[in-house]
């Protein structure tokens, strides 16, 4: 017993000699999960690699830290169980945090986001009141699904739906829409822009929006030291141009919100908060 005591001792010693990043990630390796099939945030390209907003800023934090960065693509419905089990240090790819802040420690929200329904041009519906008796997908375990069947949300939308399907991810959702088995596909405007630009004209995204919300990065509840060490080169990235040169090379500019005044002063608010309670 006092051998066993000594040794795990003498490990956590040897973790401190090395510094709070060697505490925080095993063996020097980073693996983030996220979804294969989430453009521009997660992706495989033309080339058979995985790429996207995220990952390459997750290879930059990487970059900072001196950590090989693992891409873990997950079963997006499995992410919990992913990061309970610690197969993956934290879940990076378009991951909603309003809503979930209990469950996660949550880094700085970085993008704005909004849910939105994408049509077919020719579809005739022009506002989210005609999608009364309409078939519309989601994405499983998604924050659209989220908003379509919260109470305090649009799920009194939803239930006029004449059905809502999911999908394991929204290629597949586009597909069906492309092909008329779908009336509509509900998703993330990000994602929206991305699919509508490489599938071409045909498709429209509908003025009304279902919701509003911001990405953030997720760690299993307690793993605080690592979130901070995140945030921390979250800042370096955005101070040195690395954060807005990938958000311009991925066409996002418009909705990140990390180094932005909005930002700043949402932080603030949530500050005094704090204090006051």
């Amino acid at each position: 017993m006092k051998k066993r005591m000594f040794q795990a001792a003498a490990v956590v010693f040897a973790a401190a000699m090395l510094g709070t990043s060697a505490l925080a990630v095993d063996d020097g390796t980073f693996t983030v999960g996220f979804d294969a099939e989430y453009p521009p945030y997660g992706y495989m390209d033309e080339n058979g690699e995985y790429t996207g907003f995220d990952l390459e800023l997750a290879q930059a934090v990487c970059d900072l830290e001196g950590w090989e960065l693992v891409k873990q693509p997950i079963a997006w419905d499995s992410k919990d169980m992913e990061l309970d089990a610690g197969n993956i240090d934290c879940i990076w790819n378009g991951f909603t945090m309003n809503g979930r802040e209990d469950q996660y420690e949550f880094s700085k929200p970085y993008v704005d986001n909004s849910q939105v329904i994408v049509v077919a041009a020719d579809s005739g519906i022009t506002a989210l009141a005609d999608l009364e008796g309409k078939v519309v997908g989601v994405q499983a375990a998604s924050a659209a699904l989220n908003v379509l069947t919260d109470e305090e949300a649009q799920k009194a939308l939803g239930d006029t739906f004449g059905e809502l399907i999911e999908f394991a991810d929204y290629n597949q959702a586009f597909t069906e829409l492309q092909a008329g088995s779908l009336d509509a596909v509900a998703m993330d405007i990000g994602v929206a822009n991305y699919q509508i630009k490489n599938r071409g004209e045909g498709f429209v995204i509908l003025d009304e929006a279902l919701n509003s919300e911001q990405y953030a990065i997720g760690f299993k509840v307690g793993n605080t030291e690592l979130r901070d060490i995140v945030d921390k080169d979250l800042d370096v990235l955005v101070e040195d141009g690395t954060f807005a040169e990938l958000a311009e090379k991925y066409e996002i500019s418009d909705l990140v919100c990390l180094g932005t005044d909005d930002a700043e002063e949402t932080t603030e608010e949530e500050t005094t908060e704090a204090a006051a309670e």
